[in-house]
């Protein structure tokens, strides 16, 4: 099967630094993909620059046959991107929120409509499609995150830590729409999570990345029988370790980035 994601001996320096230490991987299209690691492994750092927001220092990025660095606009359509914090306007309705981001991307206005009442269906909102944001408890701003990731038809939707702190109901319903949408569309997923048991329930293979090196790449079984481990969990601190790790960066950083980027500097 195509790769639609090739990384080839990607690395990031921030003066003495090495977030990114010469990292290798693929993935397939149509793949649901892990990259889990502790705190400041890497993790953020590798998806800022797969997203345009960093340049590597050295490698390689092919992103649906695009360059990162030369091709940002060509990359930016390929992928929707759904992060840890919040960042829907939360003075606008959820009908709005998506209004928005559809003419950003330029989708014509039938078919911009045609897709909101289509993903607001999709993820059980669209009753609430004129609520303000405001007034969404925090799994239903993420279910609205989730279709608005998925408004300009990406090729690749980016999780990261997506469901941290939400309830395992809502942990669960979230993963039905991402699955039934991958099975259905075709999408590839690629997710950060600490959570374990999502990584094992879901990820139909598995990077663990740790000072910048990833340590291993398989699927849940095969990690678990290299580390001769029950679970995934005890796999993981088998190859990463038990001391506990500083915070690489704040998703909300990563928006402003983003928004910096994407608007030339403008806020």
């Amino acid at each position: 099967m195509q790769n639609i994601i090739e990384v080839k001996n990607l690395t990031k320096k921030f003066k003495d630094l090495t977030a990114v230490d010469n990292i290798s991987f693929d993935i397939k299209k149509g793949e649901i993909f892990g990259f889990l690691g502790p705190n400041g492994a890497g993790k953020s750092t590798t998806i800022k620059m797969l997203t345009t927001l960093l340049n590597p220092t050295s490698g390689e990025i092919s992103l649906n046959g695009h360059n990162p660095v030369y091709e940002a606009n060509e990359v930016r359509h390929s992928f929707g991107i759904v992060f840890q914090d919040p960042s829907l306007d939360d003075e606008l309705t959820a009908y709005e929120n998506m209004e928005f981001h559809g003419v950003l991307y330029g989708i014509p206005k039938k078919l911009r409509r045609q897709k909101i009442e289509e993903l607001l269906n999709f993820v059980e909102l669209w009753d609430r499609r004129d609520s303000f944001v405001k007034q969404y408890s925090g799994g239903m701003k993420r279910r609205l995150e989730i279709a608005r990731g998925l408004m300009h038809s990406p090729k690749i939707l980016f999780l990261d830590e997506p469901t941290l702190g939400l309830d395992p109901q809502t942990r669960n319903h979230m993963w039905k729409y991402l699955r039934d949408h991958n099975k259905s569309e075709g999408i590839t997923v690629f997710f950060t999570t600490h959570y374990m048991e999502e990584a094992e329930r879901n990820a139909q293979r598995i990077a663990i990345i740790d000072h910048g090196k990833i340590v291993a790449t398989g699927t849940s079984e095969e990690l678990k029988k290299q580390t001769n481990k029950n679970s995934l969990e005890d796999a993981f601190l088998e190859l990463t370790g038990n001391t506990i790790r500083e915070e690489e960066g704040s998703s909300l950083d990563k928006i402003r980035t983003m928004r910096r980027r994407w608007t030339g500097g403008r806020k």
